[in-house]
């Protein structure tokens, strides 16, 4: 019998840390994952994985370790010898990355250093994949692909780029699998509350439920790509699988703005969004990105990948969750 493959996923307690978790276990993969030591419970989002019955959850297990620290890393995968690796640790909260730029450079840029210099050391022979981001494109004109130059307009999409050059770097001068997944937003009932589009559907349970009466918000005409979480990750494995390492970009192609997805929302749940939201300034950014919207033509040809899910779909499968939740739904039931 062929031995199980083994993932190494840092960020496994995020939203693409869980899914990305959930599809490998469902595809036989022996998953490790690495999670920061917290006096309060972060593991929500994977702790199903533990008892689904449908998913062997005894193949994952956790370590304790932080993606800033070189040694730990170089232990890890020295102990683990994983077949791939999966970074998506990171400071990922732009808005928090004008507060916290030190801390941002370090966590989403350097600490993808500290991985790849663990796997030239220990075994090059480890697939890589870097999450980098649409962030890294800022200030350049859609539609974005590959090879649209960057002009980050955050500290997040600053240290991103570094993230996605030292990847490639170490792919051409060490003959690595490395690769970069330039993924524009993607979202999800797993979204991290602070992140705007899971902010409007929660408030919009919220106020369904009569816990809530306003929602505040900064700039409401932002124009983004969004697509649906667990599509992405799959985008993510198929982007190991393949023969050679490469970079793609993954999108919807769609563009909708913040006030779009307020709309697509709150008309969802039969409401007006003009009735509950309104305006404050701490909310935006000392520097904007505009408009992103991806041409993700190369991870169609080459990996056969492409988003279904679109953000009017998106933005009901999210509702319907965050007041399933508030009726007392389990967690990995979304």
């Amino acid at each position: 019998m062929a031995e199980a493959k083994r993932a190494f996923i840092t960020g496994v307690t995020g939203q693409d840390g869980s899914y990305m978790a959930q599809q490998l276990l469902e595809k036989g993969y022996e998953v490790h994952g690495l999670v920061r030591r917290s006096s309060s419970f972060n593991r929500g989002r994977i702790d199903h994985l533990h008892h689904d019955e449908h998913i062997p959850g005894q193949n994952l297990h956790l370590h304790y370790g932080d993606v800033t620290d070189a040694a730990r890393m170089h232990q890890l995968v020295t102990e683990l010898r994983p077949h791939e690796v999966y970074n998506l640790a990171a400071q990922s909260h732009v808005r928090v990355s004008f507060d916290e730029p030190l801390y941002t450079a370090e966590a989403t840029g350097v600490s993808t250093l500290n991985i790849l210099e663990a796997i030239r050391s220990v075994d090059t022979s480890i697939r890589f994949y870097q999450a980098s981001t649409s962030e890294m494109f800022g200030a350049s004109p859609p539609p974005q692909n590959e090879d649209t130059p960057f002009y980050p307009r955050s500290p997040y999409g600053a240290a991103k780029v570094y993230s996605y050059w030292i990847t490639k770097n170490y792919r051409e001068a060490y003959d690595m699998f490395a690769v970069n997944g330039q993924l524009f937003n993607h979202e999800s009932p797993r979204r991290g509350e602070t992140f705007v589009t899971r902010k409007i559907t929660l408030a919009v349970a919220n106020i369904v439920k009569g816990n809530q009466t306003e929602l505040w918000m900064g700039n409401l005409d932002s124009i983004r790509d969004w697509g649906y979480a667990p599509e992405y990750t799959d985008g993510m494995w198929r982007m190991l699988q393949a023969d050679e390492p490469d970079d793609f970009v993954l999108a919807t192609g769609s563009a909708y703005t913040i006030k779009d997805f307020l709309e697509l929302s709150f008309a969802h749940a039969g409401l007006d969004w003009h009735d509950y939201v309104k305006f404050d300034p701490k909310f935006l950014r000392p520097t904007e990105v505009d408009e992103l919207i991806g041409d993700a033509s190369k991870a169609k040809n080459k990996l056969g990948w492409e988003a279904k899910v679109l953000p009017p779909e998106l933005a009901k499968i999210m509702v319907d969750a965050d007041i399933a939740r508030l009726d007392g739904a389990k967690e990995g039931q979304f």
